[in-house]
């Protein structure tokens, strides 16, 4: 299935150099509810102390926790033999790139609703993905929906 992305934002042209990063990260984490504060902390912490966004980390940091959990919770179904993958990527030209893979089997995110609009606005769940799209400056699914691509200049 092609890639998606929500028709709000266009598409991210991850054009990050390996050899020119500030900050490379690989966390894998279970598919536990309890795994995800922990993990955005120290995450957050290389993020802070690298000042690869200097000033935006409120933003990304609120954005990673949104898209941990949902990998976790949705993406793995809180199976806690699951594994959950984050990539953090950093350089001076193109900002911050963050990506969570699940093992789950994906979704279409068209069809999430905006929390914005009529009942939605009392629903206690669906605000995630709005959240981690007003946060972000450019959002991408891939994979079916299985994989996030978060960039933040």
């Amino acid at each position: 299935m092609p890639d998606s992305s929500p028709s709000s934002k266009p598409l991210p042209s991850c054009n990050f150099d390996a050899h020119h990063l500030n900050l490379k990260l690989s966390v894998t984490l279970s598919a536990d509810r309890n795994t995800v504060d922990p993990v955005v902390r120290s995450i957050m912490k290389v993020v802070r102390e690298m000042k690869c966004a200097n000033g935006r980390e409120d933003d990304i940091e609120l954005a990673l926790s949104e898209a941990l959990a949902n990998a976790v919770v949705h993406g793995a179904g809180l199976d806690p033999k699951k594994i959950v993958e984050c990539d953090v990527a950093c350089d001076e030209e193109h900002g911050m790139l963050i990506v969570v893979r699940d093992p789950g089997p994906g979704f279409d995110p068209e069809q999430i609703t905006d929390p914005c609009c009529g009942e939605n606005i009392y629903s206690s769940h669906g605000r995630g993905i709005y959240l981690i799209n007003q946060l972000m400056d450019e959002v991408q699914f891939r994979k079916n929906g299985t994989e996030i691509h978060m960039i933040k200049r």
